[in-house]
């Protein structure tokens, strides 16, 4: 039998090895509210597509002649590798006869029942903060779990990198409080902890200072914890006015700093810092969303991309001619298009220290990574380019309701503008870029 093309969709009829490519590919049928892709390599694995195009690995197997299924989880957040490994332990407890959706609420009945059992005077706040945690993983995404964590955890850590210099890592505003007795947690104490740390980090400190107070809250309204939570104990004007007034940000890359900033920016010794740096100012995405940029998510047939966006999942934007010159020239390593040169597996981590130096170079004072992102929308004004163009290459929400429920624009119109904004900021940049003479050929393995 010959192979299928890789350009077409997987046959769903049979089981096949599941790769990546596949499951790029997968679409759900028409007519269909979800699809399944069978695994070959590991029995019960299945990738399921839904009508919405949200893919996530499954497991499927059968107990007592009955079918059932356990979501194991987002095809964009696992490794293939993990979910085979997953569902290989999922079939071992089926053979087992045990039901693994049984054992999922066993466990987290445990938990709770631990949480009732503990002497409620004695539940520190750090004990709550874990049940906390699980109790909201599930409605959470990964990311928003993940600084969840960040806000308590411990410092002293000795690291390398990633501390700005101090060689070891701080420990998260909210530790100070995970010690404490939850009764202890009166409206006194929060705003002490508030004053100190409005005085060492009010933007941090303000962020965690809300997810505080949605903890308290949620604390007053479980069965164990309440009775003795002090009720409203984080919601006190002297615990808010101790981070004091957010301030609009207005670190911004002007007109006539592009010159210098791209001269300093191609002279980097890391041609991967380079090119991130300068998609950044090109996309006007967030940070993280282009750090997480892999090599799957280029389209170079249809020249577009999909970035993975904190809002709405994904969205689809222009590959333009000067961004592919610079992603296409960057070494093959793993699947990130800026791969780590630490970690084989990883993306890039932290530019900040080479995004210094090239704003000390260039003699610009105060520019952040964000603040490309807000160079990117400040820059478009002076171009006649729709505001609901720019808005949807950045990834903002529509601000209006002609924008949001009668506009549709197709990325070959989001082209045209997005262009016309790059070809703009290199011309005044001074950068020569002769789109004609790129070469279109595709993308190749770079060991």
């Amino acid at each position: 039998m010959a192979r299928p093309s890789k350009n077409e969709a997987p046959d769903l009829s049979r089981a096949i090895d599941i790769t990546s490519g596949a499951i790029d590919r997968l679409v759900c049928p028409p007519g269909k509210d979800q699809a399944f892709m069978r695994d070959a390599k590991a029995p019960g694995l299945r990738v399921r597509v839904t009508a919405a195009g949200a893919k996530s690995f499954v497991f499927e197997g059968k107990l007592d002649r009955k079918t059932i299924r356990r979501t194991i989880g987002d095809a964009r957040a696992w490794r293939l590798d993990d979910a085979r490994t997953e569902a290989n332990r999922l079939r071992v407890s089926l053979d087992k006869g045990v039901d693994p959706r049984e054992v999922d609420r066993a466990a987290v009945a445990e938990k709770v029942a631990q949480a009732e059992r503990v002497t409620k005077a004695g539940v520190t706040v750090g004990e709550a903060w874990e049940v906390y945690l699980a109790a909201r993983k599930d409605a959470w995404g990964d990311r928003h779990y993940a600084d969840h964590q960040a806000l308590a955890k411990a410092g002293g850590k000795k690291v390398a990198r990633g501390t700005r210099g101090k060689g070891e890592t701080i420990e998260g505003p909210l530790y100070v409080l995970m010690s404490r007795l939850l009764s202890s947690m009166t409206s006194e104490v929060v705003e002490a902890w508030a004053t100190a740390q409005g005085k060492a980090r009010p933007t941090y400190g303000r962020r965690a200072w809300r997810c505080l107070k949605a903890f308290l809250a949620w604390c007053a309204e479980e069965r164990a914890y309440a009775e003795i939570v002090p009720a409203n104990a984080a919601k006190t004007r002297k615990s808010r006015d101790a981070f004091g007034k957010a301030s609009t940000k207005k670190d911004v890359l002007l007109k006539e700093q592009l010159p210098a900033w791209f001269a300093a920016v191609q002279q980097l010794p890391s041609p991967i810092v380079s090119a991130y740096l300068q998609t950044l100012l090109l996309i006007g995405s967030r940070r993280g969303e282009l750090m997480e940029l892999k090599w799957t998510d280029l389209n170079v047939q249809w020249r577009g991309m999909t970035i993975r966006d904190k809002v709405e999942g994904d969205r689809q934007i222009p590959l333009t001619p000067y961004v592919w010159h610079l992603l296409r020239a960057l070494p093959h390593r793993n699947e990130f298009v800026f791969s780590s040169t630490r970690n084989p597996t990883s993306h890039l981590a932290d530019p900040n220290a080479l995004m210094n130096k090239v704003c000390a170079v260039a003699g610009i004072e105060g520019l952040t990574l964000h603040g490309l992102r807000r160079s990117f929308k400040s820059l478009t004004e002076w171009l006649e380019i729709p505001t609901g163009v720019v808005a949807q290459i950045m990834g903002h929400k529509p601000s209006a309701t002609a924008e949001k429920h009668y506009t549709v624009r197709p990325l070959d119109l989001v082209r045209v503008h997005h262009e016309k904004i790059e070809s703009w900021i290199l011309e005044h940049a001074k950068v020569s870029f002769d789109p004609s003479k790129e070469d279109t050929a595709p993308l190749t393995l770079v060991a």
